[in-house]
């Protein structure tokens, strides 16, 4: 397989598997910590609304979702390139971004949440994934590579 392909598919592979993580965290937060009486997070209408009625521990599970699904698709795209591991990675991380600023700019939300998320879930976390994933493991002595 050429270098080229390999790093689409390394790229496609980390927005499918960050996404992945990301919506499942999303979908169990609620469960662990519900909302507020009378709160339905699934009504995009009244979704900005909703968010001024969340308590800070309803924001765990979103954070989260952001910083993992970031940090593992980063991960995988450095994992699976053939070149240029760090970049795909911070890519990602670019990517995942992007769509935080879109949702802060249509929902908004509490300052304290969009500075923490937009600050510490994305860039951080494509760094992180992609440090993990290029770092190679020691090999036994006497052994070449």
């Amino acid at each position: 397989m050429s270098a080229i392909l390999r790093n689409i598919l390394a790229v496609f592979a980390g927005l499918v598997v960050g996404s992945v993580v990301n919506m499942a965290i999303i979908a169990v937060g609620p469960m662990v910590i519900p909302p507020p009486e009378g709160v339905d997070m699934a009504d995009m209408d009244k979704f900005a609304e909703n968010l001024q009625l969340l308590k800070p521990a309803n924001f765990i599970a979103p954070w989260l979702a952001h910083a993992a699904g970031t940090l593992v698709g980063a991960f995988t795209a450095a994992k699976l390139a053939a070149s240029h591991k760090m970049i795909f990675a911070l890519g990602i991380g670019v990517f995942f971004l992007l769509g935080g600023i879109m949702m802060v700019s249509m929902f908004g939300g509490p300052v304290w949440f969009v500075v923490l998320d937009l600050v510490g879930a994305y860039l951080p976390m494509g760094f992180l994934g992609g440090t993990l994933g290029t770092t190679q493991k020691p090999q036994p002595a006497g052994t070449a590579r």
